[in-house]
């Protein structure tokens, strides 16, 4: 039996772990609408080109196709009796008297006009603060330019003590499986839905910023090389959630790198033996 279109939609959105709160955020469309959609129940939805905006949006959000969904959407209202519920409801504007419109626009016209009065006077605050700061000297350049001698003997650096970072100029990753798993990844805050597959590696770059999650049961499937570099990933994410989520950037790349894991995630084989010798190494006299 084939599925309903809520119940397509609802399926692609608990496979890809995301949650009715968070399609509501990023859609803008009520959580009461998005329940109402994926129980096919649009009684309590405006009707007509509303409706069908809302399942574009939800559709594209959760990784299906669009025009597929409006066709689906389509096919249901046609097979419904209720003719009326795919136009929209129309309202009847109220006509406000000249009074009544003066006398609703009064307490907006007093709060702008404090607000204004407000904003001049900081202003005035402080172009007189910034008037009456004096000005700092210039600094003594010297002392840096010319600093003491010392021991130019400098001690030979142990060439064990640690190994050689990728760069880290760019976040270049690469996410392998065992088996299909859809992900949702954000680069530099463009999300996309890529579903990843054992023979066709899933490789992105990105300049600040990358964000990934997939379900907690695929948690075992999923192998990652950020920078060149294998890095383990955490087995299971917070007991209260179904996925897995990460994010890599600027401020953490090092650690990551360093570390060889991700926050969670046991780290691999043979990194905790390494980092021990180096610290002999480091610690041992010259």
């Amino acid at each position: 039996m084939s599925l309903t279109l809520g119940e397509k939609l609802r399926q692609a959105r608990e496979e890809r772990g995301i949650s009715i709160s968070e399609v509501a955020e990023q859609t803008r469309i009520s959580p009461h609408y998005l329940d109402s959609i994926e129980n096919d129940d649009y009684r309590t939805l405006p009707g007509g080109i509303f409706n069908k905006g809302f399942v574009k949006s939800y559709a594209k959000y959760v990784g299906l196709d669009e025009q597929e969904a409006l066709q689906d959407y389509a096919r249901l209202i046609s097979s419904q009796d209720g003719e009326q519920e795919d136009q929209p409801k129309t309202y009847r504007p109220e006509v406000l008297t000249d009074d009544r419109a003066s006398s609703s626009m009064l307490p907006t016209i007093i709060f702008a006009v404090i607000i204004l009065g407000l904003m001049t006077w900081g202003l005035l605050k402080l172009v007189d603060y910034i008037q009456n700061q004096p000005s700092q000297p210039a600094a003594n350049t010297n002392t840096a330019a010319n600093p003491p001698a010392g021991n130019t003997n400098a001690a030979p650096v142990n060439a064990n003590t640690s190994q050689p970072l990728p760069s880290t100029n760019e976040i270049a990753a690469e996410i392998k499986v065992t088996e299909d798993v859809a992900t949702t990844v954000v680069v530099d805050g463009k999300t996309s839905f890529p579903t990843v597959k054992p023979d066709a590696p899933f490789a992105v770059k990105a300049e600040s910023s990358l964000k990934v999650s997939y379900s907690k049961s695929k948690a075992a499937a999923v192998q990652l090389t950020l920078n060149g570099k294998p890095v383990t990933l955490p087995a299971q994410g917070p007991p209260n959630q179904a996925t897995i989520r990460f994010e890599i950037n600027k401020e953490n790349i090092v650690q990551i790198l360093q570390s060889g894991q991700i926050a969670g995630g046991t780290p691999p084989a043979g990194a905790a033996n390494t980092n021990t010798a180096n610290t002999a190494n480091a610690a041992r006299p010259r």
